[in-house]
């Protein structure tokens, strides 16, 4: 849950020992102040490991009890994974960790010594001032069910990008062996063209079929309609006529083969993925209404909760907004008004995942269509395509959070509001 300030300030006591981590890949770097600043105790260095981490707990304990103090806090900067076994640890001890920006720690390392140098044991002491100074926020770090939902997230993510580089590899393949075929089939991952391309890729390979057993093989794939002797004697005619290189064609079909099964493999992968993410999201209440919402489906929904965690943990959509880097920051000064723009300081997987799936809302979802129209023509204060693409992002926030904490189905009048119920009736 998001704090003010103020609360970040008032929750350093007297009594807090304030701490500030410099976090690496091997060896961390810690240093300890109190509310003032002064420095307690000395450095500590401590290895990424159990015994480095139970170090660190016998350096706090002892620290706490010479200083009188009865609460910890301890910053790190979130650079990379590496500082989230240790919040983990921590957070298991009962001590509260929470995040430094790092490009708060860049721009305030010279006010430490009056110089730009920068090393581990400098940069802990500097993330200790800004958590003192309340410079701090909270880690979303998700527990349960949504970190099996996060991870999950990450790698269908992963996959996909796999599974794209492997597509565009085939289509490179198409253009240098038969660039004809998408002229046949459109869709090279249609059924038939990848029978096709498993049994007889090549026009060579096509020339020596006859049209009956093209036929046969689509029909021995699973292929009983809609594709037949025309569609045969149309890839015939391509193959006999096709630009495609004859040279190197055995190690062409080898390197085919390869593409196939990777392709295969990850397509089979995700499928298993996306059916385990399933069984995960519908055991998170809220979520059946979420998905009622037109257009949005079970890849938004699971990224969306991956990324937020649980939702009874935001007082406000506000928070979510922030926390996808939505909220607006301005540039003015005096009588100069310059341009209004997003912070773009939270979770970039959040903010593009909203994105994403916005752009699909428009052509599928009467009510977004019916906003976009009128923050797009309105006669005052008229918005161009992406900034309502950003502001309807903002307003799926607010709908997911609504449906997903109240557990009701989704109600386009509601999602409008009364003022603007009469737009559905101006979309074109």
């Amino acid at each position: 849950m998001s704090i003010t300030q103020n609360s970040k300030i008032r929750r350093i006591t007297d009594s807090t020992l304030v701490i500030g981590a410099d976090i690496a890949k091997k060896v961390h770097v810690a240093r300890a102040c109190d509310v003032r600043g002064v420095e307690l105790g000395k450095p500590l260095t401590f290895d990424n490991s159990r015994p480095g981490f139970l170090k660190m707990r016998t350096w706090i304990r002892s620290l706490m009890l010479d200083h009188s103090c009865d609460n910890v806090i301890l910053g790190v900067e979130p650079t990379g994974h590496y500082w989230i076994n240790l919040a983990q640890f921590l957070r298991r001890e009962g001590i509260y960790v929470v995040l430094v920006n790092p490009s708060h720690v860049k721009k305030t390392k010279e006010l430490e010594d009056n110089s730009p140098t920068k090393n581990d044991r400098k940069d802990a002491r500097v993330i200790a001032l800004l958590v003192k100074d309340g410079r701090y926020s909270e880690p979303h770090i998700p527990e349960d069910i949504y970190a099996d939902l996060r991870v999950g997230m990450n790698e269908r993510d992963r996959l996909s990008e796999d599974l794209k580089r492997v597509q565009a590899r085939i289509h490179n393949w198409l253009d240098r062996f038969f660039p004809e075929f998408t002229e046949v089939f459109k869709d090279w991952e249609g059924k038939a063209a990848l029978i096709c391309l498993h049994q007889f890729p090549c026009p060579v390979d096509i020339q020596e079929k006859t049209t009956s057993e093209i036929v046969q093989a689509w029909r021995d794939g699973g292929i009983l309609r809609g594709i037949g002797k025309s569609k045969a004697n149309l890839l015939k005619e391509m193959a006999e006529q096709s630009i495609g290189l004859t040279e190197g064609l055995r190690m062409g079909h080898q390197e085919l083969a390869i593409l196939l099964g990777q392709y295969d493999l990850y397509q089979e992968q995700l499928d298993l993925l996306m059916s385990e993410v399933e069984q995960l999201v519908s055991q998170i209440p809220g979520t059946p209404e979420m998905m009622s919402i037109p257009g949005v489906g079970l890849v938004t929904v699971a990224g969306f909760l991956a990324e937020v965690g649980d939702l009874s943990n935001y007082t406000s959509p506000k928070q979510i907004q922030k926390l996808a880097g939505l909220n607006l920051k301005q540039n003015s000064s005096g009588k100069h008004e310059g341009r209004t723009t997003i912070s773009k300081r939270g979770r970039p997987k959040l903010r593009s995942l909203l994105f994403r799936c916005v752009i699909p809302l428009l052509a599928k979802n009467a009510e977004f269509q019916a906003l976009h129209k009128h923050y797009t023509k309105r006669a005052e204060n008229p918005l161009k395509k992406m900034q309502s693409a950003i502001a309807l992002s903002c307003r799926l926030i607010r709908v997911l959070f609504a449906l997903g904490r109240k557990q009701v189905p989704y109600d386009p009048a509601k999602m409008l509001g009364p003022v603007h119920v009469e737009l559905l009736q101006n979309v074109a």
